[in-house]
């Protein structure tokens, strides 16, 4: 069916220019709107790249200038019909703008996150042969943002990461830099902008439901808001899937609301793992009585029950998602921007992301709170691939203010992108923000959780946020969309948990002591997670190729240079990933090699933390863990960060680690670990090699083995552990051989602090000398009905003491180049070939055992074309 609605994109032929309107500064060809100043700058060569060398300082100007942008368009001929309304739609404007049509101002923005639809029915020229004038003028934000600062002096404006200015600015966060991004204040018209002709137009369109007991049946309402029309005769359509319903409308419309009732045999909408994702394409159309069309909208949705459980149990408060009646263990990793020029980015750019983040088996991805409420295209793909969002609120990092218009652009806010994002089924919570207690709790901030429950007095405290994140957002979630809990913060506890201290007993928790705070070995993160870690993370170079493309002097390119050093935002980054890549390895210090060693460092990061917290899934009532979310997926410009995959989306090997973690059925071994720096008061036979206790890691080595498994039926398998020495490749004893029963969707123990003794290598009065012992590898294997599904392996820590001696590696290739097989005649650490643009790879980043070839298919290149690293090559 045809709309009567006409709409005109005004995407060609914009300009702009350095001022506002009265500046006499030339006019530059813009690109196609969506765009934005940096990218404009760029394309008429006014300013240098960002993304290379240290551009960015050179850039930083930009942000504190005022610019304008400008459009000339015809009026459309539907403008003449009667009753016909015209608007000019502003999906997105960023961030301080005025907008002025044929010299008028009709409208003034300040923020971001919100779109905006003006009535220019009487301000279009109706001579046809005159255009409209368009102009958009975009103040700086970093510069209003320091006025309001001035202005609300009886606000306490507290900011971490970046200056003060962008505690009061309602635009994305990371703009001002970010320990992982450049400093990149955009402006411009950063969303579609067009030109809508009309009668009457569905203007918003509602599906609420709830299933039956039996999830097998959809009944609900279809909630279906009018503007544009005065008549009382309308005919109301809509479809789901195959299944049509109409309504005649005889009565005139009550605030432009209509509701029909609906019931519908349902699939389910499934996490990826569990289940298919099932969606639904849903038309709604408004004619007239006679037959004439008005306007259609179509929306796809999934059906699927969503509840976050939190309940008392032996370990405090739970704290995991259930899906249609399914515990579901989130494991995945936040997101941030994907881009510092957001209108680079294609919703084919999301699809590509959200699939590899399916195919890394992860089953949740967190819209990190500093960053925007996503486009369309990022959460039609997580529908499509069934990863689960957590929605972040745009609040991070910040005392952020409460006075009356900041409140109300908040809730104009929150309702437009709740609305827009409730029909995603993947979209399973929103949370009110990303860190702000913190800043109570470091600061001192007026939090009295259980002493005051009135919404009014939080405002007249120096925390008024407190209103906005306990009460606004939950009531705004809770009117717009139905069965979507809501969270006020990631992390937050009980309210006295709230929590930089990290109660792993509640809530969600940061935990943040490996790589800042203490800087605990990251061996230790088994012991430091909560009832679900929302962030964690570890940091590692991408592969040299994206180095080299952003740093192109090539006495640049040595770790600790200038142009290194200035790329890496993280703070202390210098001390810190140094010390924890010296603290595991043996130093190398040319690009390659120290590249490769902090990509393998961070990689058993990652794989110490999601095989020790998965493994505390449990079973169902004993849900000690309930997700893992590491910090984080992505970049928003090539660089060095915490990032398992960069800004090109080339995996580093961290992302294939927590994909063999995350498989449906996985096998993990680990050795307990024990501090170097303490020195067990009992071991009189130790000898004292700086820290290091040398019987953890060479002869009474303590290990546990389970098996994970997100499969609802009970599986029996078989483990086979065996204990091969590092320096022959030989195995010292006979293998271990246990029968498990895997139990559904948890964790099985199959060996529970078991030691492996070797031989006594020396006594007591013999110097000790490393060449005399055997160090070994742990091998783990699990096979169900004969066929191997799963493996892992657990090596001696710290590995810089081990020698490694020829490995006997040998890498062949198909006679098609489409794969690889790896093999080695003793145990390699650390396998990894080096990754690039258009190259996809089957595994990467893992070890290889005597007689345990390792198949690699590979796309984009041909296989023998690879280059490889291992440790101690």
């Amino acid at each position: 069916m045809a709309s009567s609605i006409t709409s005109v994109t005004l995407q060609e032929g914009w300009r702009f220019k350095q001022g506002g309107r009265s500046s006499t500064a030339l006019l530059l060809p813009a690109n196609d709107v969506p765009t934005e100043i940096y990218r404009d700058l760029l394309l008429n060569g006014k300013i240098a790249d960002p993304f290379q060398n240290m551009n960015e300082l050179s850039v930083r100007w930009v942000a504190d200038e005022t610019w304008t942008y400008s459009h000339e368009f015809e009026t459309p001929a539907a403008i003449r019909g009667e009753n016909m309304n015209t608007m000019l739609v502003f999906e997105g404007l960023d961030t301080y703008a005025s907008v002025y049509l044929n010299g008028e101002l009709i409208l003034e923005a300040d923020n971001m996150f919100v779109a905006h639809r003006v009535d220019v029915t009487t301000l279009l020229q109706v001579d046809p042969s005159q255009k409209n004038a368009l102009e958009i003028v975009f103040d700086s934000a970093r510069q209003k943002g320091l006025e309001l600062v001035k202005e609300h002096k009886e606000h306490r404006f507290i900011v971490h990461q970046t200056e003060i200015s962008r505690g009061p600015v309602r635009k994305a966060q990371y703009h001002w830099g970010w320990d992982w991004g450049p400093l990149l204040i955009t402006c411009g018209p950063w969303k579609p902008v067009r030109l809508e002709t009309y009668t009457v137009r569905l203007a918003d369109v509602t599906i609420e439901y709830e299933l039956s007991d039996d999830l097998k049946i959809a009944k609900g309402k279809l909630h279906v808001r009018v503007e544009g029309w005065g008549s009382d005769q309308l005919l109301l359509g809509f479809t789901i899937g195959k299944t049509e319903y109409w309504d005649e409308v005889q009565d005139v419309l009550k605030d432009g609301v209509l509701t029909m009732d609906f019931e519908l045999d349902v699939d389910l909408w499934w996490p990826r793992g569990y289940g298919s994702q099932s969606l639904y394409q849903t038309r709604v159309y408004l004619e007239t009585t006679d037959g004439t069309p008005l306007d259609e909208k179509n929306i796809t949705t999934g059906f699927r029950k969503v509840e976050l459980i939190q309940e008392p149990d032996a370990n405090g408060t739970s704290f995991y998602f259930r899906i249609n009646n399914v515990d579901i263990f989130s494991g995945g990793s936040c997101w941030i921007p994907a881009d510092s020029f957001l209108t680079q980015l294609t919703a084919e750019k999301y699809r590509d992301w959200m699939k590899l983040a399916a195919e890394g088996n992860q089953t949740m991805v967190r819209v990190w709170g500093g960053g925007i409420y996503e486009p369309d295209a990022f959460y039609a793909a997580a529908d499509e691939f069934g990863v689960l969002i957590w929605q972040d609120f745009m609040f991070a990092c910040a005392n952020h203010p409460a006075h009356q218009s900041y409140l109300v652009s908040i809730e104009t806010e929150a309702r437009q992108n709740v609305r827009r994002l409730r029909d995603h089924p993947s979209v399973v919570i929103w949370a009110g923000n990303n860190e702000d207690y913190q800043i109570v709790e470091r600061y001192g901030l007026e939090y009295r959780f259980e002493q005051d429950k009135d919404p009014q007095s939080w405002l007249k405290t120096d925390f008024p946020a407190r209103y906005i994140y306990e009460y606004l957002l939950p009531k705004i979630v809770n009117e717009e969309t139905k069965g979507v809990p809501y969270h006020p913060s990631s992390p937050f506890g009980n309210g006295t948990s709230t929590t930089l201290k990290v109660d792993p007993t509640v809530g969600d928790i940061h935990q943040w002591n490996v790589w800042h705070g203490t800087m605990e070995p990251y061996q230790k993160l088994p012991d430091l997670g909560g009832r679900f870690v929302s962030e964690f993370g570890m940091e590692a170079y991408p592969h040299t190729e994206t180095l080299e493309q952003c740093i192109t002097r090539a006495d640049d390119r040595i770790p600790g240079s200038m142009a290194m050093d200035f790329r890496n935002k993280a703070i202390g980054h210098e001390r810190r990933l140094v010390s924890y890549v010296a603290e595991n390895f043996t130093l190398r210090y040319d690009l390659p090699g120290f590249a490769h060693l902090t990509q393998v460092m961070q990689a058993d990061a990652l794989g110490w933390a999601y095989q020790a917290w998965r493994r505390q899934w449990g079973a169902q009532g004993q849900r000690k863990c309930g997700g893992v979310l590491v910090w984080q997926l992505n970049d928003c410009w090539p660089t060095m960060s915490w990032a398992v995959v960069d800004y090109y989306l080339v995996p580093k090997p961290a992302y294939y680690v927590m994909r063999r973690a995350m498989e449906p059925v996985t096998v993990s071994v680990q050795r307990k670990f024990r501090p170097w720096t303490v020195r067990p008061a009992d071991a009189l036979w130790q000898r004292d090699t700086s820290h290091i206790d040398m019987r953890a890691i060479w002869k009474d080595v303590e290990f546990d083995v389970w098996v994970a498994s997100n499969k609802r039926e009970e599986l029996h398998g078989e483990v086979i552990v065996k204990f091969i020495s590092i320096r022959s490749g030989k195995e010292l004893s006979a293998p271990l051989v246990k029968p498990v029963k895997i139990a559904p969707n948890g964790t099985s123990d199959v060996l529970q602090n078991h030691t492996f003794q070797l031989p006594h290598l020396e006594d007591d009065k013999t110097p000790f000398d490393l060449s005399k012992v055997d160090p070994f590898v742990i091998s783990a294997t699990l096979s169900i009905d004969g066929n191997e599904v799963a493996s892992d392996t657990s090596w001696p820590d710290p590995i810089k003491y081990l020698t490694f001696p020829d490995r006997g590696v040998e890498v062949k290739y198909s006679d098609d180049g489409a794969r690889a097989f790896v093999s080695a005649r003793r145990p390699v650490k650390g396998f990894v070939f080096s990754e690039k643009q258009g190259v996809k790879l089957s595994d990467n980043g893992f070890d290889v055992l005597p007689g345990r070839m390792r198949e690699v298919a590979v796309e984009g290149i041909e296989a023998e074309q690879l280059q490889w690293m291992y440790v101690g090559m």
